[in-house]
Order: structure tokens, then C-alpha cells, then sequence
């Protein structure tokens, strides 16, 4: 079993403390995010404006620096803005004509980045979000027969707003399977909130001179390391389990796919790196079951959804508590 060295939690904690300088009151999503960047995913974050989703995108491309030491916002991070009228070249990139060359070349768009922005990605086109589809899956872009691949970190964090809001398109479950979680952040306590009315402008100058505590190096190792991490086999039979229950449930119309369990596999990994540990325990399943699944389900009621993906979770638990408890029996 892979031993995490201390140097690699003091990273991971310094990365966490340096988003909760901007980001108040948030360590769980903070955390859930961190997972979802090791576990070599993306992620959705989705709430009403005004919460905090693209000042922790910004803050956290920020904290992350190139191999020597170059700023990251400006030549790693690159933020779109989606909108009614973006059109797919708008990410992609076109060809233009050069005149000293007589010849059309290639200019590549903010895709080709690091850490991607995807800022309000409901309020474009489902022709525009389907642009994001190879290089969310296969990191990967593909103009006519050229092939363009993307950076070995690439990481996509796109926010929405809810979908009932005015000017929005639903995105295609192609397109929701492609994100390995989709979490909410919500609002802050009225302790936190009250906190951040006093320091607000703290926390602007604070983003504004964010600490880089990570290179994109140290990043990749650290993927590589929450890859590896130990899984019981047993903990896999509920991830299993859980998936494949989602196909047969009376209340879901669409279930879960296998992507869908790798992507889990993965998350729960990075899970526990992240919390400092080399070995997955029940609890990351029960975690990480809803922001890993519920938006890739769909549900026959409205209702149904609120409590489906909870009693497969309880049932697996008390599977493997009773597995445990005869295993200390014997």
C-alpha cells in the first residue's frame, strides 16, 4: 500500500487554506473540487449568482504555478464567458489567413489551457456546449484531420446558474456525463456572511494577491499518487452495487453508466488523498454518491430525487457494517 508522503498533505492542506482565504466558510466544496482536479476530472458548480463560483475558479488557478515559477493566470488559466450569441470557434480556435506565408494557419482558442472557466456555460447553445465534449473526455481537440492535444493539466470548471432562471439551455446528459461531480455552493452561514460584509475588501485584495503554493508539476504527481490509492475490493462490490442499482430503480429513467462508476472509482481515490490518507473507507462512498451521480440520473419524479440515491447509499452501508461485523466475529 502507497504511503503519502507528509510533504504531499502540507501541499494539499496549504492549497485548501489558500482558497479558504478568499473562499469563506466553504472547506467541503473547496475539498470536493480538489478531488475532482486530482481525480484528472471536471467539475459543475451550480447555484444563483453572486455565491462564489467564479471567484474560487480564479482563485485556484491563481494558487497554481508553471514549473518555473510563471504567473498562472496569465498564461495558464483562461476564462469564457458563455453567452447566447458564442459561437463553437469562439473556443476552439480558427484558421486565419497569414499573408507573409500565403497560407491559412491555425490560431488556437482559450481552450488550450490549463485550468478553463467555463463561466455560465447554460446560457450558450447546446451547439456551443457540445464543443466541450472531445476535450472533456480525451483532452483532445480535432480540426478537420489535425488532431490537437491538449495540456497534460487540463481541468474545466464550469458554473451554471439554475436552469428555471430565464435564458438558459438544459445540458445534454452527453454533456452532464463528462463532469466527474456537479456540486452546489450555496450560501454562507450568517456568521460567515456577516464576516464577509466586514472584510469584503480584504477578500478582493486578497484574490487579487493570491500566493501560487503549487506547481503544475507537483499537480501531476500528485494525480498520479491519488491514483493508486488502496481500495478494498469489498468497497468496489458497493460502488458496484450502487450503480448498477440506479438501471433498475422504479423511480429513475435513466441510470448510471459504467464511465459513470470509473469516474466514482476515481473520485473516492482522490477523496482520500486529499484527505491525507492512503486508503479509501466507507464514509468517501457515502460522501461522494450524490455529487458524483445525481446529475447524471434521470428521474421519473421530482420528488423521487431527493431521496432515491440515499437509501441506495444506507443499504450498501449497512451491507458492508454487517460484512465488517463477521469478519471481527470469525
Amino acid at each position: 500500500m502507497q504511503t503519502i508522503n507528509t510533504t504531499a498533505i502540507t501541499s494539499m492542506e496549504k492549497l485548501i487554506q489558500n482558497l479558504e482565504h478568499v473562499i469563506k466558510g466553504k472547506r467541503t466544496e473547496i475539498q470536493l473540487v480538489l478531488t475532482t482536479l486530482l481525480a484528472k476530472g471536471h467539475i459543475l458548480l451550480e447555484d444563483n449568482p453572486g455565491t462564489g463560483k467564479t471567484v474560487l475558479a480564479k482563485t485556484l488557478a491563481k494558487s497554481i504555478s508553471s514549473a518555473d515559477g510563471g504567473t498562472t493566470h496569465n498564461a495558464l488559466f483562461k476564462r469564457i464567458q458563455f453567452t447566447p450569441d458564442l459561437l463553437p470557434m469562439d473556443l476552439i480556435g480558427s484558421h486565419i489567413f497569414d499573408d507573409a506565408k500565403k497560407d491559412f494557419i491555425f490560431k488556437k482558442g482559450p481552450l488550450f489551457c490549463n485550468v478553463l472557466l467555463a463561466d455560465e456555460i447554460n446560457r450558450a447553445s447546446p451547439k456551443v456546449q457540445s464543443a466541450l465534449l472531445e476535450c472533456m473526455a480525451e483532452q483532445q481537440i480535432t480540426i478537420g484531420d489535425i488532431t490537437y492535444p491538449l495540456e497534460r493539466l487540463f481541468f474545466t470548471i464550469a458554473t451554471q446558474n439554475p436552469i428555471e432562471m430565464e435564458g438558459t439551455y438544459p445540458l445534454p446528459a452527453a454533456q452532464l456525463d463528462r463532469f466527474f461531480m456537479k456540486i452546489h455552493m450555496g450560501y454562507a452561514d450568517d456568521a460567515t456572511e456577516l464576516d464577509i460584509y466586514r472584510r469584503y475588501q480584504n477578500i478582493k485584495e486578497n484574490v487579487d494577491h493570491t500566493h501560487q503554493v503549487l506547481t503544475i508539476e507537483e499537480l501531476l504527481k500528485a494525480q498520479e499518487e491519488a491514483a493508486v490509492v488502496h481500495i478494498h475490493d469489498e468497497l468496489l462490490v458497493a460502488i458496484r452495487n450502487i450503480i448498477t442499482q440506479t438501471r433498475t430503480h422504479a423511480d429513475i429513467t435513466l441510470g448510471a453508466s459504467t464511465r459513470s462508476g470509473i469516474a466514482f472509482i476515481q473520485c473516492v481515490k482522490a477523496y482520500a488523498y486529499v484527505n491525507g490518507r492512503n486508503y479509501v473507507v466507507e464514509d468517501d462512498i457515502a460522501t461522494l454518491t450524490k455529487p458524483i451521480l445525481h446529475h447524471r440520473l434521470i428521474y421519473k419524479h421530482h420528488e423521487a430525487s431527493k431521496q432515491v440515491l440515499d437509501q441506495l447509499v444506507k443499504k450498501e452501508m449497512e451491507r458492508l457494517s454487517k460484512l465488517s461485523l463477521q469478519t471481527k466475529t470469525i
